[in-house]
């Protein structure tokens, strides 16, 4: 039987809100917005918006004309279209976004349970790595690589981002293997493995990880979350109308907008896409080990 345990946050906590000395769980912290249900809904349980999900809902309702014209568009429907987008956002959060978490490792257990909103989004665990040793001094074998590789024709002359990168790649890899750097893997989607296995309890491990905090939310992230949930209603919305291209009526009949709302919907889509991929999103970022 593997040994797995919830573990328990050090005097620093959870900056999502969670207090210290309280163990590690699934409870949404601050904000609202429950990652384990994302795109999970049924449509035959009753669908309940969250005050997060009713700002943009009555957002998307406005945009469509309500209450002036009638839109024929369920609840369920709409958190459909807010589950889209957040999972979207949430996806490509920026560095805005970026939590932290430390908690407490025990004597020869490296198996611990995380909640999902938090590995789902995990960018680096801090586990057996000295911050504060200075990298590249005398006498070390990054120093020595260092050296060795620019001095030998490269040395401002040629030099390559690239080249340099995969230099430190490598150096990163003999350290974890020659050395006693800590690493760590996700399992299955629920546990954190971190290895080599603490020697003694108390060890503190640091996640990063980014995560949307509704209450803390940048209002261009809002506001894009809006309108990508926009978009997808419309789309669902030219679907129910596309069904019936005219409705009788003792004038003559009405002409209805389904193609032309699921032609703007997929431009909108794209184009927002596009803008979070463009300008939200930060460029990978380049490790120096």
């Amino acid at each position: 039987m593997v040994n797995v345990i919830k573990p328990e946050l050090t005097s620093y906590g959870n900056s999502f809100g969670k207090s210290p000395g309280n163990r590690v769980d699934s409870t949404i912290p601050n904000g609202d917005i429950n990652r384990d249900s994302l795109n999970k809904i049924d449509a035959a349980e009753s669908t309940e918006l969250t005050d997060f999900e009713r700002v943009i809902s009555n957002y998307v309702l406005g945009r469509l004309g309500h209450p002036v014209v009638k839109v024929e568009l369920s609840d369920f429907n709409i958190k459909q279209a807010i589950h889209t987008a957040i999972t979207k956002l949430h996806y490509h959060a920026p560095r805005w976004n970026t939590q932290m978490m430390t908690f407490r490792a025990q004597y020869n257990v490296n198996l611990y349970e995380i909640p999902k909103y938090i590995l789902d989004n995990i960018d680096f665990v801090g586990y057996k790595k000295n911050f504060l040793s200075v990298q590249s001094q005398a006498g070390t074998l990054e120093f020595d690589f260092f050296i060795k590789y620019f001095q030998e024709n490269f040395l401002f002359t040629d030099f390559s981002m690239g080249d340099f990168y995969l230099l430190q790649s490598h150096l990163e890899m003999t350290r974890r293997i020659l050395g006693n750097d800590g690493s760590w893997d996700v399992i299955d989607g629920r546990y954190l493995q971190v290895y080599p296995n603490p020697q003694y309890s108390g060890e503190e491990v640091i996640i990063v990880y980014r995560a949307i905090n509704s209450e803390s939310i940048h209002p261009a992230y809002l506001n894009w979350i809006q309108n990508y949930a926009l978009a997808v209603s419309k789309e669902t919305l030219g679907q129910i109308r596309g069904k019936f291209r005219t409705v009788p009526s003792p004038a003559g009949g009405a002409q209805l907008n389904g193609s032309e709302l699921i032609q703007q919907a997929q431009s909108e889509m794209q184009k927002l896409e596009r803008e979070l991929v463009d300008e939200l999103e930060e460029p990978p970022l380049i490790s120096w080990g």
